[in-house]
Parts: C-alpha cells; structure tokens; sequence
C-alpha cells in the first residue's frame, strides 16, 4: 500500500519556508522529493572564502554506525539545510551531492566517496548536532502519527474487553474550571467519550482482568504521551530552523522515554488482554494470529531492553545513541500498538458476527463468534440469521466508524490467509504508508462531529453537583440553618444582582472582580460580589434600626479559578444590625462561627482576629498617611499567601512607602498568640498602641470580647493575629477569618467583621451592623476530601422503600405507592418483568425494604415484603401493607 513514487518536491531555501519534522520524515523515507531553490544555489567560484568560517581540510564527515537508514537520510537532510543557511564557501558542490542521494530511489544511503567529499564541510556544520537534529524530528514524527491514532486503537480495546467505563476516570473527567484540571488528561477522557458514546459493549466485563483501575490510567499515560508529543513539537520547530546547539532538549528526553514506554506496556497488556480473550475460539485463523501476536509483538521484556539501553547511553554522556534508542523505543511502541489495534479490531469483528476476511461483507459468518465454537459445516440460512440477530451488538458512534473505516481500507482475503490480512492491517497503521494522512484525518473528524463532542462545557470557575454531592452540600446547609436560627435569625433573600452603584466603592481593590452585567434599557447593573452589602442596602431601604438575618445563596466574582476558588459559589452569611450592649454582637457572631465549623465537622481550624481600629493606629504609629491605609490594608492582606519581603517590596516600590515604614509594619505584623496573653503584652505600661486613641479604644473593646469568648468556652479556637488586615473597605471593627489547618489546602473558609457605616452610605442614619460569611464552598472540598480518604460513601436519596410491580402493572403501582405516600413513608416504585431490574435499583439507591408484587400475587391479595440488608422476606396481606412498613421502619430507625 505504500507509495514508491515522491508525491511532492520540498523546496528548501525558498522565501517564507522552514524545515519541519514532517517534511524530513517525507524526504527520508523518499515519499517527497528535495530541491534547493535558485537564489540558494551558489557556483563554486562565486564564493571567496571566508575567514570567519573556514573550511577545515582535517575534519571527518561521519555518523555512527548504529543509525538506521531513515536516520542517517534524516541526518543529511538537516546537514544539506545547515550548508545551505550559511556562506560557506564551495559548497554549491556538496550540496547538489546530497540532493543527488536524497532524490535516488528508495533509501539510498551516502557513500565512503561521498563522505570524502563532505568531510572539509563536517567541521562548520557539526555533524553531531545534525544526527541530533535529525532523530529528533523523525521522534517529533513519529510521536506526532502515534497521537492521532492512539486513543482511537484503546477505543477499541476498551470495547472489546467491555470495559466498565462509567466507574472509570474516563467518565468523571472533566475540566472542574478551578485551573487545576490536567487539560491533557481531561481531553483523552473526553476523545473517549466521544468514541465510546452509545456502546452497549463497555461495562460488560468480558475480560475479568481489565478492571477499572486499568481504566483509570489511560487518561494519565494518554494524557502524558500529549504533554511530550507537544512539547518535542514546539521545540523541534525553532532548533530545525534556528540551528542552534539545541542540546537543551536532551534533558526533557528521560521523562520523554518514561512516557513512552508506559504507552507501550499498557498497550501491550490491553493486546494480551484481547488476544487472550479469544483463546476460546478455535477457528484456524484466530489460532494462528493469537501465535502471530505472542512470536511477532513486541512485549514488555523487549520495551524495557530498549528503554535500559537508552538510559545507560545517557549515563554514559552519549547523548546521539541516547536520542537514537528513544526513537527505537517509540517505533517499537508503535508496533505494539498496531498489534493491539489488529487484535482489537478481529475480536470486534468476531463479537459482531461478521466475516473477518471480508468485513465489508458483513453478511456471511464465516467465523465463529467468541461465544461459539468454529464450524466449517454448511449452516442453515435460517439459523444463520438467528444467530447473527443473537449476536449482534451496538458499538460506541465513534468506535463504529473507525471500524468502518479500516474495513473499507482492508482488502477482501478469500484464501483465508491471516498472514495476509495482519499485513494489510500493518501497512494501513504504517505511517509511511500514502493512506496514512487520511487515518489521521479520520480519526479526527470523529472527533470533531461525533455529537457528544457538541454537548456544552461548563464556564471556567463553575461547576455541576452530582446527586451525592447534593446530598452533602444539603446536609451541610440543613446543619448551617439549624445553628443561625438557634440564635434567633430570621431568613432573608435579594436580587442575584443589584444596581452598580450600590456595589460600587465597597471593597476597594476587590471591586475589580465585580461582575458587570450589560445595559440593559437604562439601567447598570452588576451581580452581586458578596451578601453583605446587599443586606446593609436593604436594611437602608427599608427604614430598620434592628434586625438579625441570615441568608444562604449565591454570589460571584470575576477571579482566577484555582482549588476552592471559584466565580461562583455559595455563601452562608449571618448578620446582626442595630444598638445593642457593647461588644455583645461581635461575641455572638463569633461564637456562631466557631459553632459552625464544630459542627460541620471538618477537623482543625483557627480564628484569626483583629481590630479594624487597631490596624489604623498600628499604621499611624508606622508613619503611614491617612489617605494610604486602606491601600495599604490590601496589601497586609496578602500576608497568608505571599512573604513579608514580597508586600515590602509592593508597599514601597507599588505604593510609596519608606523602606523605615514598611520594615516598621513587618516588626508588629509578626505578633500572633493567644488572645489574653497577646492582648496583655500590648496593653503593657508603655506601649505605642495605648498611646493612640483608636488603638487604645480597640484593645479596650476586645478586652471585653475575649473575655466573654473565654466564659464561652470558645477562645481556644481564637488567634489574635495583628498580620490580619480584611481588605474591604467597609469594615470598621472587629474582623475576623477562620482558616482549615488540616492536609487541604483551600484558604480562608469564613471571614467577617464589623461595618458601623456601610448602612449610612446608602442615605439613611446610622446603623451598626456585625456579620460573619461561612465560604460553604471551601467547607465542600475539605468534606469532599474527607470522604475520600476515610471511603465514606454516601447514600443520594432517602427513599425507604421500593414498590416493585413484576409486569406491567401501572395502575397497581400506583395503588400501593400512593398508600405508602400518604402514610408519609419515602417512596418510589418500578414496573418492570425483570426481577434484577428490581433488585438492581434497590441495591444501587441502599434502598432498605422491598414490596414486591408478582402476577399470581395479585389475585391472592399478598404482596412479599423484603428487608435488603438482613436479606429476610415474607408474605403480608396487601391492605395491611402500610401498618406492616410502619412497624418495620420504626424498629430500625435509630
């Protein structure tokens, strides 16, 4: 199938070209011919020599004589491109040589002569280097070809093993929008499903072996095998064409190999997989080609021989055969692909019915399934087709075109010969093959039109909640409501988005990550940053001087996704507004905060503590000016994330702080303890901070706090931390944030403070207000976290009992869950023949009790009552049914 005749001539030299791995891998393996364009041919006399690049009549043109022919082609393709980038004089001569070579028929190769003539050139255009240029750009080739073949060939694999997909990482991948996706990893898991999409092969189990754990690699070694196909890619390009050293991509290639080589070990056990499931049929041609596979395949003791050799190369400082075995290893990975693909696709055709020697048939089995033995008898036309309707089964979208597609490209093979359809199936996945492009360009276009691949995509910074995920976060918020409304708050709800006035000037340099929304006739709106100043309009508007409020709901902000953080999330937030005993609601709230996150059981954390007004006077005591220190907050802020010396330099450099200043901050930003114990030592005779009014009144009001916080049993939660700084403008008081300190990383989980004005800007009087904001969304992915590490599973729904209708029964259905419901009892019902159908939905729900009504039952008026855990069933009378669950339940009920 291969093409003997060049297709095309690469004109190398000509305006606006470059050398790419493609067109070398074209010229070295003869499929397009070389030539150099006229301005670059040079006669021998028009060129002086040149003293800044001397010919050296001593140097030695030669190459390793472990190369392979396509190598050693490739090699002078890059060294025909270096003599000709360059003034080098007389080398018209050499140049017209290596197009001679490069251009005769098939893999014609230099010779001593030849090396003779190129050997005054080897020292200018270093020869070493055009080896490693060369190999590398038949490696960018060949990694290239293999990427777009690769996950099609597991595609069928996975059919052919019937893979549980669903429980796999292939069906859970996707890009979560917080940044921190594999996007490599992600895109395989989403080509697969593109593949797989309608299959009723995957989940079957065929093979025991393949379980989901082989599953849940693909995705990584997949997604691996992208990240160094593109890497060699890009930095092929620029040293094919800037000719540099380039021997900086010599040390990404020990990772490359490692990469390599998990794509041929896992591909050579899906192989072994395949082949072995068909060790049952005992037609000659599958007996044949499961020996063609064990004696022809390339297996793993052979990978790791190569791989082996490629590292000693590399200890060794011979960087050449270290690039050369890496190519090695990628071609023989290439051939255990293609026998993975040939095993894949004979035991697809045989699970289909059809005939494998002529698979465009498709109409005369010829072969026997892998469900039946061989017969080579002649086969009633009527059973025959009875057998095929048996045995026909529904492939994935994608799978089934690409079977298409290698059907149509095999050739009929009437003798039976398995010899000669693994030949053709070879020649199809040879990347030197002319049908090659067109593989390529099929596999893509399945792809890219298969419909799954049309399904929409979740905006950055958002995500969807499965059942189970729903089941916690409901939990979780039933918890949160419980604890508000214990103190006496009532529940409020406002607009998902406000004017922009009443956000604007709110959250000083936050006020970036405000969503704007478009003009929609006259009126500028945004959606709402937080639900604190949605509360304090209200409040406003309203005319209150008194209220305790909480509210649980959404809000948004314009940030960089990363874990914990997202653009839209949950807040539950509880706010107390009005005149109330000094420092009363700012123990309150607090308190609630720390009832909380004792409650909702996410381990250890702490709460930072500070005064809004102590912040101020520790800044005046600094030297830094009024009008700075709100900036200036914003960036104290920034201190659980970044180092002092990294704030000094944005204070200074950013913001206009003297070095004094800026050190002054970092000796009092230090100061963290214990609540009392700090407090004491900065209330000592002397110190700066009782000396300034505002931070004298500050450590007076939290006097009053910690001690009510320490009667309240709660102040071993507490950390005084003067570092803590709230960048929102509106606080004026106490401000506070919890932060988790177990192994998840996910920042603040809740964070609040005083805002005695943020009301009165809105045009009304004065208003005091306190709150705190639990960020339920971090609080999610620690219990997420949680669940995981100690295998917590979680039961999705509440139903307590199934009504199961063995028939077609509707309307008895009907009958009996309604009964149950009006009883108040959770209930769902089924109507199905099948019993597993029954019990699989009993089982997959925990679902703990059974009602189960056969035909025969019906008539008799009794129905089968099942206990699912303790697996115990009996017969009771239909119209005692809701008295005899009733009773059951309640004596399991905890």
């Amino acid at each position: 199938m291969s093409s003997s005749n060049p297709s095309k001539t690469i004109i190398l030299g000509s305006k606006g070209s470059s050398l790419s791995s493609s067109t070398i891998f074209h010229v070295s393996t003869s499929l397009s011919k070389i030539s150099l364009d006229t301005s670059t041919k040079t006669p021998s006399s028009s060129k002086t020599p040149s003293t800044k690049q001397p010919l050296n009549p001593n140097s030695h043109f030669s190459l390793p004589n472990y190369l392979s022919p396509l190598e050693i082609r490739a090699s002078l393709v890059v060294f025909l491109k270096k003599l000709t980038s360059s003034s080098i004089p007389n080398s018209s001569v050499a140049a017209e040589k290596l197009l001679e070579v490069l251009n005769s028929p098939g893999l014609s190769l230099i010779s001593d002569e030849d090396c003779v003539l190129l050997n005054p050139f080897s020292g200018f255009c270093s020869v070493e280097g055009c080896v490693l240029y060369g190999v590398c750009a038949l490696l960018d080739h060949k990694l290239a070809t293999l990427l777009g073949v690769v996950d099609a060939i597991v595609a069928l694999s996975i059919e052919a093993l019937g893979g549980d997909v669903g429980s796999s990482s292939i069906s859970l991948l996707i890009d979560s929008g917080d940044g921190l996706s594999d996007k490599d990893e992600v895109g395989v898991a989403s080509d697969l499903r593109v593949f797989l999409n309608g299959s009723k092969l995957v989940g079957k189990n065929q093979v025991k072996e393949y379980n989901v754990k082989d599953l849940d690699g693909v995705p990584e070694i997949h997604g691996l095998f992208r990240f160094i196909s593109r890497t060699l890619h890009g930095k092929s390009r620029v040293f094919l064409n800037s000719l540099t050293t380039g021997s900086g991509i010599v040390g990404l290639f020990p990772s490359f190999a490692d990469g390599i080589l998990n794509l041929g070990e896992s591909s050579w056990r899906r192989g072994s997989l395949v082949v072995g499931s068909l060790g049952n049929n005992e037609a000659p041609s599958v007996v044949r080609f499961v020996e063609m596979f064990k004696a022809e395949c390339p297996g793993i003791d052979k990978l790791k021989e190569v791989y082996k050799s490629a590292l000693a190369a590399k200890n060794d400082g011979d960087n050449l055969r270290f690039v050369h075995e890496i190519y090695v290893l990628s071609d023989l990975v290439g051939t255990v692909l293609s026998w993975e693909a040939i095993a894949a696709f004979i035991s697809l055709t045989l699970i289909s019915g059809a005939d494998i020697f002529n698979p465009k048939g498709n109409a005369v089995v010829v072969e026997a399934t892998n469900s039946v033995g061989a017969d080579n008898g002649k086969v009633n036309e009527k059973k025959q087709q009875k057998e095929k309707k048996k045995n026909k089964v529904a492939m994935g979208k994608g799978t089934t075109a690409f079977m298409m597609y290698l059907q149509n490209r095999l050739q009929p093979t009437t003798s039976g010969d398995i010899e000669i359809l693994v030949q053709q199936f070879l020649s199809i996945l040879d990347p030197k093959d002319s049908g090659y492009a067109s593989l390529l360009e099929k596999v893509k276009d399945i792809v890219d039109s298969n419909d799954s691949r049309r399904l929409p995509k979740l905006p950055k910074g958002t995500r969807d909640f499965a059942k189970e995920q729903m089941t916690v976060r409901e939990k979780a918020f039933s918890i949160i409501s419980k604890v508000f409304k214990r103190h006496g708050a009532t529940a409020l709800d406002t607009p998902v988005f406000e004017m922009r006035e009443t956000l604007t000037g709110k959250y000083g340099e936050d006020s970036k990550l405000i969503y704007d929304l478009a003009d929609q006739g006259g009126e500028l709106c945004s959606l709402r940053y937080d639900l604190t100043v949605p509360f304090a309009r209200y409040v406003a508007m309203n005319g209150l001087t008194s209220f305790k409020r909480y509210q649980i709901a959404k809000v948004y902000r314009r940030d960089n996704p990363s874990k914990g953080r997202y653009r839209e999330f949950y807040q539950c937030d509880f706010d107390i507004a009005g005149k109330f005993e000094k420092m009363g609601p700012d123990f309150e709230v607090i308190k609630i905060l720390t009832e909380l996150l004792d409650e909702l059981q996410i381990g250890d954390y702490e709460v930072k503590l500070n005064h809004r007004k102590l912040l101020d006077g520790m800044l005046y005591i600094c030297g830094v000016p009024p009008e700075k220190f709100r900036t200036i907050c914003s960036s104290i802020d920034k201190l659980d994330k970044q180092p002092f010396e990294q704030i000094r330099k944005e204070m200074v450099e950013e913001k206009g702080l003297s070095t004094e200043t800026a050190d002054r901050i970092g000796t009092f930003v230090k100061n963290r303890g214990h609540p009392l114990e700090l407090l004491s030592e900065l209330k000592q005779e002397g110190s700066e901070f009782l000396k300034n009014k505002e931070s004298s009144e500050a450590l007076d009001e939290l006097e009053i706090l910690f001690e009510a916080l320490e009667k309240s049993k709660c102040i071993g939660k507490v950390v005084f931390d003067l570092s803590l700084a709230r960048g929102l403008d509106y606080y004026t008081g106490v401000i506070y944030e919890a932060v988790f300190k177990g192994a998840t990383q996910v920042g603040s989980i809740a964070a609040g403070g005083r805002y005695d004005k943020l009301i009165e800007m809105f045009g009304t009087k004065e208003v005091p207000a306190i709150g705190v904001s639990l960020g339920i969304e971090r609080v999610f992915t620690i219990m997420e976290q949680i669940q995981k590490d100690q295998n917590q599973t979680v039961r999705a729904t509440e139903t307590q009992v199934l009504v199961s209708i063995l028939g077609e029964n509707l309307s008895l259905a009907a009958e009996l869950a309604s009964k149950c419901w009006a009883a108040g009892l959770n209930t769902e019902y089924l109507v199905n023949k099948r019993v597993t159908k029954h019990f699989d939905r009993a089982k997959d729900s925990r679902i703990p009790w059974m009602v189960i009504v056969g035909d025969p039952k019906v008539s008799e008026g009794m129905v089968k009552l099942k206990n699912l855990e303790a697996n115990i069933e009996e017969e009771v009378p239909r119209s005692q049914i809701v008295e005899e669950l009733r009773s059951r339940l309640s004596n399991t009920t905890p």
